[in-house]
């Protein structure tokens, strides 16, 4: 549609229209415009300020998983020349039922309005949200006796299902409670509730996959079985190999070293059962500082 067309449609001002697509805003007798500058209407006086509650812009995209906007106008153009939801679907790349709950949630009148659904799902993901146990209620009350009772996060998920059946508001999920107690920002639970959970831990652990693991060596990792073939063999002397003894419940420890030819053994005691690596090498500077 032409501008003319479309301001007649919506029943707005023309100037209005060209006003928006500049990104000049009204607000209490004054013209904001993009800039900074501000317009009065009464005086003319031109100053810079900026709005006091100026509107956020909505951005193209407002989730990963979500529809884009530009997603939307697509759909509102293909839907308009009559494809089918699979086509559409092929076209973004997206599962047929993707597009139908789009269609079925955002179709006024028989026409579907790609800019108010994107307004609707920008408002539905606005952050932050309250925490769900920040309040004192009986969500929170339930939830503390079960921590206080030492029953598992999972534990009390479900039991709360069976106690409270019918009642919707009494609805948590393992992810939340550990939230309130671990996440400062979003906690809700008090601090000393955290002693409660069977692991004792005061700070979360995280769980990554092996390919995300960050390595605890700088250097990668030789095999033994990559040693040189006069190691392997015995066959030259100056080889050392090491190992670390360790007594009952670690409190006493050993670090050996073996010379592969000829077998001579050194041993270092590590006091008080330490055997950090600081510790360990300092003994192994000891021993091979005896050698001639």
């Amino acid at each position: 549609m032409t501008r003319r067309e479309a301001v007649e449609r919506v029943a707005i001002n023309e100037r209005t229209a060209r006003d928006w697509e500049r990104g000049i805003r009204k607000s209490r007798n004054s013209r904001f415009y993009p800039d900074g500058r501000r317009v009065d209407y009464t005086t003319g006086r031109t100053t810079m300020e900026t709005m006091e509650n100026p509107p956020s812009p909505i951005p193209e995209q407002v989730g990963s998983r979500l529809l884009s906007l530009l997603e939307r106008e697509k759909i509102a153009d293909l839907r308009r020349v009559g494809l089918s939801l699979r086509a559409i679907g092929r076209e973004l790349g997206r599962p047929a039922s993707t597009i139908k709950r789009e269609l079925d949630a955002h179709t006024v009148g028989g026409r579907y309005l790609p800019h108010g659904a994107h307004r609707a799902a920008a408002g539905a993901r606005a952050r932050p949200k309250p925490a769900l146990l920040a309040e004192p209620g009986p969500l929170r009350e339930y939830v503390m006796d079960g921590l206080r009772e030492q029953w598992s996060p999972e534990q009390i998920r479900n039991r709360i299902r069976e106690d409270h059946p019918d009642d919707e508001g009494m609805r948590v999920s393992t992810e939340t409670i550990y939230q309130a107690i671990y996440v400062q920002a979003r906690g809700g639970l008090k601090r000393e509730i955290q002693v409660a959970l069977r692991t004792g831990r005061t700070r979360r652990k995280p769980h990554r996959s092996p390919e995300h693991r960050t390595s605890r060596f700088v250097d990668p990792m030789v095999m033994i079985s990559e040693r040189p073939a006069e190691v392997e063999d015995r066959a030259v002397p100056g080889h050392w190999e090491g190992d670390l003894i360790t007594g009952e419940q670690n409190k006493s420890a050993i670090v050996t070293l073996v010379e592969r030819t000829t077998r001579y053994v050194m041993l270092g005691h590590l006091p008080d059962g330490d055997h950090t690596a600081e510790t360990v090498r300092d003994v192994l500077v000891t021993l091979v500082g005896t050698l001639p």
